[in-house]
């Protein structure tokens, strides 16, 4: 079972196991992990899952498509290099004990 590192604004850290195939929003949600609001529900179409993934992790993330790239551009916290919407984000094996850090506001 593959683990996600959530790193608040504040710097605290949580970790939770996921599924695989869960996403690092799904499994943030439902275990009520505060700084990700997911409003859509992980459908692509807010930028309330906005993270910062660390640059460690970025080969093995699937590749930005045209959607998540425009929501990118709406978030409520600038949109940096690792930035990516956790909704589209599966977790697998490949992705166990990513880092991501949470924006200080979504």
């Amino acid at each position: 079972m593959p683990t996600i590192r959530y790193v608040a604004a504040d710097g605290s850290l949580t970790e939770l196991d996921a599924d695989d195939g869960s996403t690092v929003m799904q499994v943030a949600t439902a275990h009520g992990l505060r700084g990700i609001s997911a409003d859509c529900g992980g459908a692509c179409r807010c930028a309330t899952c906005h993270v910062y993934v660390d640059a460690a992790w970025a080969d093995r993330l699937p590749p930005l498509d045209v959607d998540e790239d425009a929501m990118l551009e709406s978030t409520a916290a600038p949109r940096l290099a690792g930035s990516r919407l956790s909704c589209q984000l599966p977790m697998s094996a490949a992705l166990d004990g990513i880092v991501v850090r949470l924006p200080e506001r979504q």
